[in-house]
């Protein structure tokens, strides 16, 4: 019988524990629709205490919780501002356009990062022609900015910056428990420098599914409307949501179990020929490195890779990105740098 596949594709591709399916199945359950399901509303209570914010809303996913958001704060016509490798504009299938009537203006950044010099960069006054700028849109840690964290000393002058010229700032958070392991932050300071926040549990820290909104009471209250409007309103919820609580009593600080298997990947990664990796840029669970021109296409080597056991993605004709997560090893990832080593000593094109 061939061994599982080792896969670096993705946090998304972790599976419950059996502890967190132990707590799933015995989760009080009521109807979230009229908040009536106790262990939604414990999450919730959880997560606005956790960051400081006035309210909060469960959802299914992160791309629905940061639509939900959009549709908050934003009315059709409104555009909001993006860096230019974030998921919001990259990954969600043209969601602010189909579904609020919101176009998103990418603007280049730093390793996915924004910065004030951009963003001056990017103003334009209120004029006829111009869609008004309504929101903007951060990404912490960054996926194809290479995991990188967002210092907090610059999210904080980001965020001011922002106010102070009339937008609205979301912070799609979609792996931000692992930026709070990486720099040490608490997620109420982090939670200070944005009107908007969306939590993902569906990737390193191993839930099923499920995302959380968080803002003022107002704000979310218009995201609940807009959860309604895109058809992803919940009734007995608490089955996923006591995945999260488990998740988060038990999956947050082992996260950095996680950084330590990326160091280790990038480590091997960088000792062999034909491939590049910068491990400064290593702050997370994601290792993103390139392929020497002789040694690609990287499409052609996640093929052999996967005729191997390996199974991780390419980004570009040389770009490739590993994923560390909860359901893999060091021995595994040990493994993997070295079928990695071997397939691209092969040399083919």
């Amino acid at each position: 019988m061939p061994l599982p596949p080792i896969d670096l594709r993705s946090d998304t591709v972790t599976r419950p524990t059996p502890a967190m399916r132990e707590a799933m199945a015995n989760a009080e359950v009521g109807d979230d629709m009229v908040g009536e399901d106790p262990t939604v509303n414990r999450l919730e209570a959880r997560m606005r205490e956790l960051f400081g914010k006035e309210a909060a809303v469960f959802a299914c996913s992160g791309t629905q919780s940061n639509q939900m958001g959009v549709w908050a704060h934003c009315t059709a016509g409104d555009e909001l501002l993006a860096e230019q490798t974030s998921h919001i504009g990259n990954y969600e299938a043209g969601a602010p356009a189909a579904l609020s009537g919101v176009s998103v203006r990418t603007i280049a950044g730093e390793c996915g990062r924004l910065d004030i010099e951009h963003l001056e960069q990017a103003w334009r006054p209120i004029d006829q022609h111009f869609s008004p700028t309504r929101l903007l849109s951060l990404e912490n840690p960054t996926n194809l900015g290479g995991g990188r964290t967002y210092p907090l000393e610059q999210l904080q002058r980001v965020g001011q910056w922002a106010r102070e010229h009339g937008w609205k700032v979301h912070l799609d958070g979609a792996r931000l428990f692992n930026a709070c392991v990486a720099t040490g932050d608490s997620p109420a300071d982090i939670g200070k420098c944005t009107d908007t926040i969306s939590i993902c549990f569906s990737k390193g820290l191993g839930c099923p599914m499920g995302s959380v909104l968080l803002g003022s009471s107002e704000t979310i209250g218009r995201a609940r409307r807009a959860r309604k409007l895109f058809g992803g309103a919940l009734r007995q919820a608490g089955i996923v949501a006591a995945a999260a609580v488990y998740a988060l009593d038990h999956h947050v600080d082992r996260l950095a179990e996680d950084h330590d298997l990326a160091r280790l990947f990038a480590a091997e990664v960088a000792t062999i020929d034909g491939v590049s990796v910068d491990l400064d840029t290593v702050e997370t669970n994601l290792v993103f490195f390139e392929l020497d021109p002789d040694r690609g296409p990287a499409e052609s080597l996640v093929k052999r890779l996967g005729e191997r056991g390996v199974r991780l993605y390419d980004l570009g004709p040389r770009l490739l990105r590993a994923c560390m997560h909860l359901d893999l090893d060091r021995e595994q990832v040990l493994e993997a740098a070295q079928i990695l080593r071997a397939v691209v000593g092969q040399r083919r094109t």
